[in-house]
């Protein structure tokens, strides 16, 4: 897997999530291209990335979740 840069912009730059897709352009491709060439199609594989970011996504938001209510719970105790 080739190496994936490091942000060189700051956490809160308007364009930082571009910067990370540029950043994961050539290891998006080099798994696109394994997963084909193992037999996948690109649409197959393209919906399982999206399928996973987004599972992903929901665990990260159902962890930050369980810590504000920790968080919580310990303020009221």
């Amino acid at each position: 897997m080739p190496d994936i840069a490091r942000p060189f912009v700051t956490d809160d730059d308007p364009d930082r999530d571009i910067r990370c897709q540029d950043a994961l352009q050539a290891a998006f491709r080099e798994l696109l291209s394994a997963a084909t060439l193992a037999g996948w199609s690109e649409r197959e594989v393209a919906l399982a990335i999206a399928e996973l970011a987004d599972k992903h996504l929901l665990s990260l938001e159902t962890h930050d979740n369980t810590d504000a209510l920790i968080a919580l719970l310990r303020r009221m105790t």
